[in-house]
């Protein structure tokens, strides 16, 4: 009887090991071309407006748990608003903003602040934490004529950390840049 136990325990480990809490939910585009994972509950929010230069209004989705701030956006811009340009430094400053006012670097460490790449799109990592270890972490990416920003918040908790990089790290992409 306690071999077949331990037999059931070791088959069923690695199922254990992949579900998905309950606690998180998926979020997959209107469009089918991106999905990111948020905790529940999530709020979807549409921009009353249009700004200069969009082509249709910013979609959002927000969550909180335990303090934490999880946001993601996206906004089309018009045909050849970014694909006219040097994408690359157009996530910079889209990414980057105006962080420095913000967030003065005699008082915030900036812990990542550097191009990165998302399935071949150019894009932007900045991650900004305070003395008491309160961390901001951003990510902006350009597909096409598509914005997306991530923006997520975490404490000095390695159980809030490891949230917010599940976060990021589950935001893909339908179509990858070849």
């Amino acid at each position: 009887m306690n071999r077949r136990l331990l037999v059931l325990c070791l088959l069923a480990a690695p199922f254990a090991a992949i579900a998905q809490p309950a606690d998180w939910q998926t979020v997959v585009g209107p469009d089918l071309r991106f999905r990111l994972e948020m905790p529940a509950p999530v709020e979807k929010t549409t921009a009353a407006e249009k700004e200069k230069g969009h082509a249709a209004p910013r979609i959002a989705w927000a969550a909180k748990r335990d303090g934490q701030m999880f946001d993601f956006d996206f906004v089309d811009y018009d045909e050849g608003w970014f694909s006219q340009r040097d994408s690359r430094v157009m996530a910079k400053e889209l990414g980057r903003g105006e962080a420095e006012k913000a967030f003065p670097k005699d008082k915030y460490k900036y812990a990542r602040d550097e191009p990165v790449d998302l399935q071949g799109w150019e894009g932007y990592a900045l991650d900004i934490e305070d003395a008491a270890g309160v961390l901001v972490m951003m990510r902006t990416y350009i597909v096409k004529d598509r914005l997306y920003r991530l923006l997520v918040t975490a404490t000095a908790d390695p159980k809030t950390r490891d949230a917010a990089q599940r976060f990021l790290d589950s935001f893909k992409l339908a179509e990858a840049r070849q």
